[in-house]
C-alpha cells in the first residue's frame, strides 16, 4: 500500500505546555490506525493538526505527497481528510436522505448523478431501509453511521474518528467495526480511530499507536501493544 499521511517531527504546544512532541507517524491508503492512550496523552491536539482545527508549533505534515501544514480547516477537507468528532453532528428534523443529500451538494457530483450517489452512501453505511425516516426517530447508533456516511458523501479518503463508538450498545460497537473495516477493504478508504473501548480496538485489528504525554510511547499490533509492560503501566492496567 501507498503511503497517504505523514507527520514529521510534529509538535504543538499552548503557552509552554507541550501537548505533542516529535511525532514521527504515518498511515498507508487503505489503511486504519488506531490511536490510544490516558486522558490529556494529547491524542485530540494530534488530530486536530491533521484535520486543521490546530495549528502545528512545529513539524510537518505531508499528505499524497504535498505539504498541507498549517492549511485551513476547509482546505483540508477539500482535499479528503474529514473529521467525525465524538458527538453526532446531524440534522435531527431532516430525513436520513436529506442529511446526506446536504453532503452530496456540496460536491462536484453532477445533478443527474446526486440521487443515485445518495442511495449508494446509505447503502455502504446500512441506512438505507431508513432513508425516509427523520434523524431524531434514529438510534443513537444509525445517528453515528450517518455522520460516517456524510463524510463518505463529501468525498473523503481520510476519515479522523474520535470515539465512535462512545455511547453505543455492545451490539452497536461490535457492527461499527464491521462497518469501518468494509468501508477500507471494500472502498479503499483510510482510517485514524481515537477510542478508549479497548475491546473495540482489539475487534478492528489493525495497527495501534499509544501516546503518552504528548509523546509516542509505543505502536505495534494490538497484542503487542497489551503485552507492553510500559503501557500496562500507564494506561491498559493489569485487567
Amino acid at each position: 500500500m501507498a503511503e497517504l499521511l505523514r507527520t514529521e517531527g510534529l509538535t504543538k504546544s499552548f503557552r509552554g505546555l507541550i501537548a505533542n512532541r516529535d511525532i514521527n507517524w504515518s498511515i498507508d491508503a487503505g489503511e486504519i490506525r488506531c490511536i490510544i492512550g490516558p486522558n490529556g496523552a494529547g491524542k485530540t491536539t494530534f488530530v486536530s493538526m491533521i484535520s486543521g482545527h490546530q495549528q502545528p508549533s512545529s513539524g510537518r505534515i505531508l499528505y499524497d505527497g504535498n505539504d498541507i501544514t498549517g492549511l485551513p480547516v476547509y482546505r483540508v477537507a477539500r482535499m479528503g481528510i474529514l473529521r467525525k468528532f465524538q458527538t453526532p453532528t446531524v440534522f435531527n428534523n431532516l430525513t436520513v436522505f436529506e442529511n446526506v443529500e446536504l453532503a452530496v451538494l456540496a460536491t462536484p457530483a453532477a445533478p443527474d448523478q446526486r440521487k443515485k450517489r445518495i442511495l449508494r452512501t446509505l447503502e455502504q453505511v446500512r441506512l438505507d431501509g431508513v432513508a425516509n425516516k427523520l434523524v431524531v426517530t434514529l438510534s443513537h447508533g444509525q445517528r453515528q453511521w450517518l455522520e460516517i456516511g456524510m463524510l463518505l458523501a463529501s468525498d473523503a479518503r481520510l476519515v479522523l474518528l474520535d470515539e465512535p463508538t462512545a455511547g453505543m450498545t455492545a451490539e452497536e460497537t461490535h457492527l461499527t467495526g464491521e462497518l469501518i473495516r468494509h468501508l477500507v477493504d471494500g472502498l479503499g478508504l483510510s482510517a485514524i480511530i481515537i477510542e478508549h473501548d479497548i475491546n473495540f480496538i482489539r475487534e478492528l485489528e489493525a495497527p495501534v499507536t499509544v501516546l503518552h504525554l504528548g509523546q509516542i510511547l509505543a505502536h505495534g499490533t494490538f497484542a503487542e501493544i497489551e503485552h507492553n509492560a510500559e503501557v500496562r503501566a500507564v494506561y491498559l492496567g493489569n485487567a
